[in-house]
């Protein structure tokens, strides 16, 4: 964050600031949705289990990285992967899931 703040002419706080009026989400929040949207397309595209898809994207334990998936997809990651497979469509992997 210190280095694109820098390079924008920013204090990382301005730029913290500047991000959520943008995006409507500060920065964590935005890190830990692209986190999930990847290991949700890994598990999806390359079979990745939810223990592997938890520790590649840094969840100490697979219960927490259900919990924060089930918090933004609304689903636990078994029954969205499930559904997703059910009703496979490409277009929603090529616009981010």
């Amino acid at each position: 964050m210190e280095e694109l703040a820098k390079s924008n002419n920013m204090s990382v706080s301005s730029l913290h600031h500047k991000f959520k009026e943008v995006t409507t989400m500060g920065t964590l929040q935005y890190q830990k949705e692209l986190r999930l949207r990847e290991a949700r397309r890994l598990m999806l595209r390359e079979s990745l289990d939810i223990t592997s898809a938890a520790m590649a994207f840094g969840y100490e334990s697979s219960s927490q990285f259900s919990r924060e998936y089930k918090r933004l997809f609304g689903k636990s990651p078994l029954r969205d992967i499930r559904d997703l497979r059910k009703g496979f469509r490409t277009d929603i992997l090529e616009n981010g899931i």
